[in-house]
């Protein structure tokens, strides 16, 4: 038997306040992301997925609290998948498909270590 890993998938992406998809393109954009994430789930290698919101704030050191996300480099997180995997090859295989890359964003693919 096979063993498989866990690994997260972090989707980045640079928010555009400038712009609101159409009612054409917000659905093919459902379209796709569902084609995405039940093509994983069919193989049997999901385990969760997340969507983050843009309401958010942010917590220092100090304990200091800022309203609002982390945007760095222009990019801010728009979310995660965690996927069972062979190895991390397979998992940045699975995340070629991801339509975040279809919108200028990224995916970066980390094993999960057990805390």
């Amino acid at each position: 038997m096979v063993q498989t890993n866990e690994f997260m998938l972090v989707f980045r992406f640079e928010p555009n306040n400038n712009y609101q998809p159409t009612e054409v393109e917000l659905n093919e954009m459902h379209q796709a992301w569902g084609a995405f994430i039940g093509n994983i789930a069919i193989q049997e290698k999901l385990v969760s997925t997340h969507q983050l919101s843009f309401e958010g704030k942010q917590i220092f050191a100090d304990k200091s609290v800022v309203e609002g996300i982390h945007v760095s480099n222009s990019q801010t997180l728009g979310g995660n998948m965690i996927v069972k995997a062979n190895s991390i090859d397979e998992a940045t295989e699975m995340a070629k498909n991801c339509p975040i890359l279809a919108m200028g964003g990224t995916v970066e693919v980390r094993a999960i270590q057990p805390m």
